[in-house]
């Protein structure tokens, strides 16, 4: 089992930043591929950005490349994500997740999911 705690979202105007964090327990989470999601109100849950086990592959959506980076630091435990130039189709509720697969293209159907942080832009 692994229990995912996300913390950093909040309100910020458009062009500014956050550092999502999420801090992860159980079992061994260096073997673990993290990633983060995104849900909006009427939208589908979307999958933001994902990091391999040791962190040399990464993903991002088009909606975020250039703009977010995750990044990871396995001997904290924890899972980053840093968000620049948020735009008013950021806002969301943020959830990390982990895959066993360790890779980062996995589909993340492990089922570990944080609560959810919620970012908010305004503009």
């Amino acid at each position: 089992q692994v229990q995912l705690v996300e913390s950093g979202g909040g309100l910020v105007q458009a062009g500014s930043s956050l550092r999502l964090s999420c801090a992860a327990s159980g079992r061994p989470f260096r073997s673990y591929a993290m990633g983060w999601f995104r849900q909006a109100p009427g939208k589908e849950r979307e999958r933001v950005a994902a990091i391999n086990w040791s962190g040399s592959v990464t993903y991002y959506a088009d909606s975020v490349k250039g703009r977010f980076t995750i990044s990871r630091e396995n001997a904290k435990n924890t899972v980053y994500l840093q968000m620049n130039n948020l735009k008013p189709e950021d806002p969301a509720i943020y959830y990390c997740a982990a895959d066993v697969s360790g890779t980062a293209t996995s589909r993340f159907t492990s089922g570990y999911w944080g609560q959810g942080t919620q970012v908010t832009v305004s503009s």
